[in-house]
């Protein structure tokens, strides 16, 4: 599936800049939901969040042939949400992901918290 390959990929350019925390959402089997995979992270600034986003769109890009559909919250990097179609990528600042809370959204799905390396 081009997905998972997709996954893989953004996971990899997630690690690459160091982003942590990193959670998949496995939403292949929850009714209604908007996209087959949620990807997860925190970044500790702006500029890392910046970098993060980049290095995402470079290894979609470059292992899976996939670029974004829309790129969103880039002017302030607090939230930044990349729209892969069938993968929603959402970095966030730490504070920001306590408040929002998006892993709690999708008690039916299946997640998987990426180890550090």
């Amino acid at each position: 599936m081009q997905s998972n390959k997709l996954v893989d990929a953004i996971v990899e350019g997630i690690e690459e800049k160091k982003g942590e925390d990193i959670v998949v959402i496995d939403l292949d089997g929850v009714e209604g939901a908007i996209c087959h995979f949620f990807v997860i992270c925190s970044g500790n600034s702006p500029t890392q969040i910046d970098a993060i986003c980049d290095s995402v769109e470079e290894f979609a890009r470059k292992q899976a042939g996939e670029k974004p559909v829309k790129i969103v919250g880039r002017e302030n990097s607090q939230w930044v949400a990349m729209d892969y179609t069938d993968v929603m990528v959402h970095i966030f600042l730490p504070d920001v992901r306590d408040y929002y809370r998006l892993e709690e959204l999708w008690q039916d799905a299946e997640i998987f918290i990426e180890e550090e390396k």
